[in-house]
């Protein structure tokens, strides 16, 4: 059982400063707005609590979506208050027993608490760096995110469609952040749509 609380607080703090103006910035995810990712988050957020309280969404489990168009007016309210909720909902223990649904699919729901896990907190860099503030996380989620996803990476060196692009070269003795971007396929230099910018 893994808190998410650390995570999603981080990520909160970071959707609530992004300014209007930056909706329409690049982020490190290819061909995605910095608006678009915060509907992504907004959606895994959704998603995944439901996968945690094993709970069906109305309409069925999907892939989140990505279209700044639907963000609305209050997404600084209702984004951090959906991330509060995903975190509650993985505290309970019940949360990582069995089998449940995420993104229309069937899973073991120790794998989908770590993937909620993965989603806040290389989102969470995506959006720091495409907004300009600062990112950190806690070193044991970091660890918890790298354990997930090296294997992953390692299994599917093309990248895994929805999920990784292929992976970025990262030196071995790079710190644990940089080497989890590098499996997720994103250049930890990257800044406002520069790379070693």
């Amino acid at each position: 059982m893994i808190d998410l609380e650390p995570a999603t607080r981080m990520l909160t703090g970071l959707v609530e400063g992004v300014r209007d103006d930056q909706l329409a910035a690049p982020t490190p995810c290819v061909e995605t707005a910095l608006g678009d990712l915060l509907d992504h988050v907004d959606g895994l957020s959704m998603a995944f609590t439901a996968a945690g309280t094993k709970t069906p969404l109305p309409g069925g489990s999907q892939a989140p979506s990505a279209g700044a168009s639907r963000l609305g007016a209050d997404w600084r309210v209702r984004i951090p208050e959906r991330l509060a909720a995903l975190a509650v909902a993985w505290r309970d223990e019940a949360a990582w027993a069995g089998m449940t649904q995420a993104g229309g699919q069937d899973l073991p729901a120790e794998i989908a608490g770590v993937i909620a896990l993965d989603e806040v907190v290389v989102h969470g860099w995506d959006i720091a760096v495409a907004s300009g503030q600062p990112f950190s996380c806690e070193p044991r989620l970091l660890e918890a995110v790298y354990g997930f996803v090296q294997p992953t990476a390692a299994q599917s060196p093309q990248g895994t469609p929805g999920l990784f692009g292929p992976p970025v070269p990262v030196p071995d003795d790079a710190p644990l952040l940089d080497r989890l971007l590098g499996l997720t396929g994103r250049d930890p230099a990257w800044r406002n749509g520069r790379a070693g910018a």
